[in-house]
């Protein structure tokens, strides 16, 4: 043989089996994208109905509840193995034990449509991640995949449930790489994942399921000035993330702690939802409250909104109603930049933009994944804007977000290096123990 042919045999012999793994993971994925694609297009449908029929019947955010008591008594009964929800995924990934069991899809998503249905405040995201990840997880028993495959299939699940709810499988495929363990990005699974999020969302969208669309018109150029600017709205959102984060295992730990009956907790919490909202005699905090985010980026609106929401939403899932919490993210980012326009001489849509992708990026450890969603929505126009704005906000929101079971790859800071490889739950339980150790 000469050189050329041992050559010739050698890329032979390499490219046969990445022919194989790709052939095998696009068939999958597609299989994987069609049935989460098509389950997000009824969720999101399921939403829409929902969401109309209590804006043209608001008597019944009385019966909330009645709402969460349906909720939580579905849990108590038959979802104690999947009340968890996005956490069991990480949980999984990191320590595969079982797998999960495909009832956490039909109780997540009868859940959330209960929780808007009756007048909760909660997102969509979790919800669909969670289908995903269930859905996914079907493929290790019926194709026997090993530990390391299993733990592709649930990424690529993650991604085409979190890409067809919100339309954006760029980010929904970065985002599933990206979130599982802090500071890390997991690239042997690259491929599966934006398989998993390109099927997914074009399976959603052959259902006729139409996403909201927002746009940022107002692009000034990035100088030095306006890099200051940037930074500063940066730390403002990233502070509103761990503020949103830290209220949320608040208000779960005091229901958990001071009402022993799971179902009960989202009935008192629903009690107190429903006061508070015929007391302020508005629905604008409750749900997804896409019109008030669609209105950040063209009016001024009321300066406190975002702390209204993140009171609303993490009260909601503390009490144990379900939902994600991306889309009162974007509610919470949109609106505080919007109040910025007060003193950070941007404009109000670029900040209502930098907003709605920053305050998501420093709940859920996700910067790459954030800035590539802030440009599919908005266009390149605004992107060093938005890199910015997510990266500081990232940086700024601590070791602290809305999934406890993340683990920590690369700490943020050399200030926090002895965390590295904890969960954000053991840090926050070694805080706690720190303090009550101090009094």
């Amino acid at each position: 043989m000469d050189k050329t042919k041992i050559k010739n045999f050698l890329f032979s012999f390499q490219f046969l089996p990445s022919v194989i793994y790709l052939g095998k993971w696009i068939l999958i994925c597609l299989v994987l994208g069609a049935v989460a694609g098509s389950i997000s297009a009824f969720f999101l449908w399921s939403l829409n109905w929902a969401t109309d029929w209590r804006e043209s019947h608001l008597w019944i955010i009385a019966l909330l509840p009645v709402g969460g008591f349906i909720v939580g008594l579905s849990y108590h009964l038959y979802g104690n193995s999947v009340v968890k929800g996005n956490n069991l995924l990480l949980e999984e990934f990191h320590s595969p034990k079982k797998i999960i069991p495909f009832r956490m899809a039909p109780l997540v998503l009868f859940g959330t449509v209960v929780t808007h249905f009756f007048g909760g405040s909660a997102g969509r995201e979790g919800t669909a991640v969670q289908i995903g990840g269930a859905v996914a997880d079907r493929f290790t028993g019926i194709l026997n995949l090993s530990n390391s495959d299993r733990k592709i299939v649930l990424i690529a699940g993650i991604s085409a449930g979190f890409a067809s709810v919100f339309g954006t499988p760029l980010a929904g495929g970065i985002f599933a790489l990206e979130v599982l363990v802090l500071g890390r990005i997991r690239l042997d699974a690259i491929i599966p994942s934006f398989m998993a999020a390109i099927f997914a969302n074009y399976f959603c969208e052959i259902w006729g399921i139409a996403h909201t669309h927002y746009h940022i018109e107002s692009i000034v150029e990035m100088t030095p000035i306006n890099l200051l600017w940037s930074l500063l709205a940066g730390i403002l959102f990233g502070l509103a993330a761990m503020l949103f984060s830290k209220s949320t295992h608040f208000w779960s730990s005091l229901f958990k702690n001071k009402i022993n009956y799971p179902p009960l907790r989202p009935v008192i919490g629903g009690v107190v939802i429903a006061i508070v909202v015929y007391c302020i005699g508005s629905t604008k905090y409750i749900g997804l409250g896409v019109p008030t985010i669609v209105d950040a980026f063209n009016i001024d609106l009321n300066s406190y909104d975002f702390l209204v929401k993140i009171l609303f939403t993490s009260f909601t899932l503390g009490a144990g109603f379900k939902g994600g919490e991306v889309t009162p993210l974007f509610y919470i980012g949109a609106t505080l930049g919007n109040a910025l326009i007060w003193f950070i001489p941007l404009p109000m849509d670029l900040l209502a933009g930098m907003g709605f992708v920053a305050v998501f990026a420093g709940a859920t450890n996700t910067p790459i994944a954030c800035t590539i969603m802030g440009i599919e929505l908005f266009g390149i126009e605004s992107g060093v804007f938005i890199a910015i704005a997510c990266s500081t906000a990232y940086l700024f929101s601590g070791h602290s977000g809305v999934y406890s079971s993340q683990i920590i790859g690369s700490p943020k800071t050399d200030l926090f290096s002895k965390e590295k490889g904890l969960s954000l739950s053991e840090i926050e339980a070694n805080r706690a123990k720190k303090e009550s150790e101090a009094k």
